[in-house]
């Protein structure tokens, strides 16, 4: 029975360090740029987009795909950033075990 509740235990510690984790990630933000620079996406540590910041000579109505791919790259980018440094706190925190796809989380 000692066994059970010093179980318990830690699994309640570890909920709560994970709450306090998503927290804290909540409130990260992560960069990635694509085209040099021309594109800069910006996500929060839940790789939710938090904004777009794009160099004026990007735009060429004749190449609007470009344009496309270049936003898609940069908010892509910032987004594995943003998962990258979600997961390696996550590893931390489990003590450097794996943890499993879809794990409680933010993505």
């Amino acid at each position: 029975m000692n066994n059970l509740q010093q179980l318990i235990q830690m699994g309640q510690q570890l909920q709560s360090r994970m709450q306090e984790l998503q927290e804290d990630l909540k409130n990260r933000t992560y960069e990635a740029t694509a085209g040099g620079g021309m594109v800069t996406a910006t996500v929060d540590g839940k790789g939710d987009l938090k904004g777009i910041r794009i160099d004026p000579g990007v735009v060429d109505p004749d190449d609007v795909e470009m344009f496309e791919d270049l936003v898609v790259a940069a908010v892509s980018e910032a987004q594995r950033k943003a998962r990258s440094e979600y997961e390696e706190e996550m590893k931390k925190m489990a003590g450097g075990m794996p943890m499993p796809p879809g794990m409680p989380g933010l993505f």
